[in-house]
C-alpha cells in the first residue's frame, strides 16, 4: 500500500489536508482521477490490425509490424503487442507463450479430430471475437452447431468476463437442448468453473482446441470472417446499441436466408430443421498419432470432405454411415 492510497474522497478531512498529513503531492492524486481520452493514433492502428487479423488470423505481432509499416505506420513490436493484447488477439500459428490458460483451470483434450459429424446437436462450438466500434470496441461470443452451421445463440459485451459466455451457453441449451460434445478454445472464459460447470451439470462431453491448432475450431473462425466482411465492416457501427440491432438482423439473415455452399446452398435453418444435408469433420492432414485401440484414425482430408478418411475400426465407420454415435464420442473415456 502506498501513501497515495490513503487519500480518500469520502472523508471529513479535506483532500488538501490529507495530502499534507500524508506528505503526498496533490497533483499526483488529482492526475489519477482524470479520464484518459482514447489515443487517435492507437484507434487507427487498432482498426488496421483488426482488418488484417480477420484476413490473416495467423499473423502475430512481428508480421503485424511489417503490415502496419506497409500502410505507412512505423511502429515497434512492443506497441503492436500492446494493441493486440488490448484487443484480445494473438497469432494462431504455433509459437512460444501465445496464449495461456488459467493455471487453476482444467484444460480438456481435443476429441473431434477424425470424427464425422452426422447429425444435429452432435457437436457445438464457441469462440469470442473482437468487433471495432466508432469509439471503442466490443466482444462477440457465439455458439454454432457444426452439422448445420446454425448460430444457436450469441451475446455482445464490452468486457471479456465469463458471465456473458455462460449466459450465451445457457440460452442455447434452453432453446435447442443439449449437445453431445461441446468444443471451445483454452481461453479463461471457457475453462472457468462457471462455464464448464454448466456443461458438466448437463453431462455434456467437453472438448478444447489444441494449442497452436488453427483449424480445430475452423467453423467458428469462418463465421467470424463472414460476420465482419458481410456486416460489421460495411455498416461501421458506432455504439453497442447499433451493433446489437445490426447483429440481430445479420444473424437472422445468416441462419434463414444466406445460402451456404458447404450445405449444398441450403440455409442453416432448413438443414437444422430437417436434419439432412449437413455434416462436418476436422481431420489431421499431417497424420494423427496412433490412438488407443478401437478409436478411428484420421489420415488426410479437408474440413468437410468425408471420402478421404480411413477408419481403422470398421464398426466406427459403420456407425458413421448409419448415424450412430462415433466411438470416440461415447461418454466413457471422452471427458
Amino acid at each position: 500500500m502506498t501513501r497515495r492510497s490513503w487519500i480518500g474522497i469520502h472523508s471529513d478531512v479535506t483532500q488538501k489536508r490529507q495530502c499534507v498529513l500524508a506528505s503526498v503531492v496533490r497533483g499526483t492524486v488529482y492526475a489519477q482521477r482524470k479520464t484518459k481520452s482514447p489515443d487517435e493514433g492507437d484507434e487507427v492502428l487498432k482498426r488496421l490490425i483488426d482488418e488484417e487479423y480477420t484476413r490473416h488470423p495467423f499473423y502475430g505481432s512481428r508480421k503485424m509490424v511489417v503490415y502496419l509499416g506497409r500502410c505507412g505506420h512505423g511502429v515497434n513490436r512492443k506497441r503492436a503487442q500492446r494493441l493486440m493484447r488490448s484487443m484480445g488477439l494473438a497469432g494462431m500459428a504455433p509459437g512460444p507463450n501465445t496464449s495461456w490458460a488459467h493455471p487453476q483451470h482444467k484444460v480438456y483434450p481435443y476429441l473431434l479430430r477424425g470424427v464425422p459429424v452426422v447429425r444435429v446437436n452432435q457437436v457445438w462450438s464457441t469462440d469470442i471475437t473482437y468487433i471495432r466500434l466508432a469509439s471503442g470496441f466490443a466482444y462477440l461470443v457465439a455458439i454454432i452447431d457444426w452439422y448445420s452451421r446454425r448460430v444457436l445463440s450469441w451475446r455482445i459485451s464490452n468486457t471479456m468476463e465469463a458471465v456473458f459466455c455462460v449466459d450465451c451457453l445457457e440460452d442455447a441449451m434452453r432453446e435447442h437442448g443439449n449437445p453431445e460434445v461441446f468444443n471451445s478454445d483454452q481461453g479463461t472464459q471457457f475453462t472457468s468453473e462457471a462455464f464448464t460447470g454448466v456443461l458438466k451439470r448437463e453431462a455434456v462431453t467437453i472438448s478444447m482446441d489444441g494449442r497452436g491448432r488453427a483449424f480445430d475450431n475452423i467453423f467458428v473462425e469462418r463465421l467470424w470472417r463472414s460476420v465482419k466482411h458481410e456486416d460489421v465492416y460495411l455498416n461501421g457501427y458506432a455504439t453497442m446499441g447499433e451493433l446489437l440491432i445490426g447483429l440481430t438482423k445479420y444473424f437472422a439473415f445468416y441462419n434463414g436466408e444466406r445460402p451456404h455452399q458447404a450445405l449444398g446452398n441450403q440455409t442453416p435453418d432448413s438443414v437444422h430443421t430437417s436434419s439432412t444435408g449437413g455434416g462436418a469433420m476436422i481431420v489431421d492432414k499431417y497424420g494423427a498419432k496412433p490412438e488407443p485401440a478401437g478409436l478411428p484414425i484420421a489420415l488426410c482430408s479437408t474440413a468437410t470432405a468425408f471420402g478421404q478418411v480411413r477408419i481403422e475400426n470398421k464398426s466406427a465407420m459403420q456407425n458413421a454411415k448409419t448415424g450412430a454415435a462415433p466411438f470416440s464420442c461415447v461418454k466413457s473415456g471422452a471427458t
